[in-house]
């Protein structure tokens, strides 16, 4: 589920922050500028776990800037294929159910992968999975595992969809989501912790 991921960068440290040690300074920009984003086809950075390599600060040319080339590994949330996480059930749809952790919403698990005899109770709002007499709810809020299944990844950078109007009439451009998790729940331990 977590990774250490070696990156290669550029800090700049602006001469307002030249009263700090070099590596405090270094690493809070290496945290400001990678902590809780998505890297493409790398993962979702958490923070940085060490500091490999560090140049000597060249002062930059106008702006005062002391730049530093810096190798560092990250940790890096990305389950690989396969792999049986716990999550919660954050909201249910018609088409499915929505997952977090504690720091990642983007999970997903389609109709098709849940277990067979589950339905959509439309007056609950809630999935239900049948079991001979038995009813089990998927209610939001209850920790579960679940498979992992396929990643998403969309580009921001290229991201030119269209604006969507919003309920109030306002345009705003629809963003997609840069990485999301596909998961499954249809075999024996999956579904909800306590239900095993």
């Amino acid at each position: 589920m977590f990774i250490l991921t070696k990156f290669q960068d550029l800090v700049q440290i602006p001469p307002h922050e030249f009263y700090k040690k070099s590596r405090d300074c270094i690493e809070d920009k290496i945290n400001e500028k990678y902590a809780n984003k998505v890297v493409q086809k790398v993962g979702l950075c958490i923070c940085m776990w060490d500091l490999l390599k560090a140049s000597d600060g060249l002062i930059g040319f106008g702006t005062g800037n002391v730049n530093v080339n810096v190798e560092f590994r990250m940790v890096v949330f990305r389950p690989f294929k396969g792999e049986v996480i716990a999550a919660r059930v954050k909201h249910n749809t018609p088409e499915g159910i929505y997952l977090t952790t504690e720091f990642f919403d983007n999970i997903f698990v389609p109709e098709t992968m849940l277990f067979e005899g589950s339905f959509f109770n439309t007056d609950e709002k809630v999935w239900v999975w049948k079991t001979g007499e038995t009813e089990i709810f998927f209610d939001d809020g209850i920790p579960v595992y679940a498979r992992i299944e396929k990643e998403t990844w969309e580009d921001a950078m290229q991201n030119t969809s269209k604006p969507s109007k919003t309920a109030n009439g306002v345009s705003s451009p629809s963003q997609k989501t840069p990485y999301s998790i596909e998961a499954s729940m249809q075999e024996h331990g999956l579904g909800g912790i306590d239900w095993w």
